[in-house]
């Protein structure tokens, strides 16, 4: 195998975690924004049903936010299906279980839903 192929490959494989990285940090974010809206929604002064739209909006952001890290994990099992093939002795691929990039949650375990 090529010293270009290799590099490539190493290249590959850091920018992947750095973009499954990014999308985890979305999804904090994401956590901390929503605990602070209802934390503030607690306030006695401030009524029950403010920023209730704010919320179902970023429930939504929330649910986006974890497509694309199902849609980065696929990318991941597809780039790592091509090392295998390709350069399987000079690199580890990654072994993604296939329902961690199912198209619902009920093709996922129970013991993966509730863990």
């Amino acid at each position: 195998m090529s010293e270009r192929m290799l590099n490539d490959a190493h290249n590959l494989k850091k920018l992947m975690r750095e973009a499954e990285a990014l999308a985890d940090e979305s999804m904090i974010a994401f956590a901390r924004l929503k605990q602070a809206m209802l934390t503030a929604r607690q306030n006695p002064l401030v009524d029950v049903h403010t920023g209730q739209r704010a919320l179902m909006r970023l429930n939504q952001a929330e649910a986006q936010a974890l497509a694309m890290s199902t849609n980065l994990l696929r990318v991941h099992d597809e780039l790592s299906k091509v090392a295998r093939e390709k350069m399987a002795e000079d690199v580890s691929p990654t072994n993604i279980p296939a329902a961690s990039i199912s198209e619902s949650p009920e093709s996922l375990p129970v013991e993966t839903l509730v863990a």
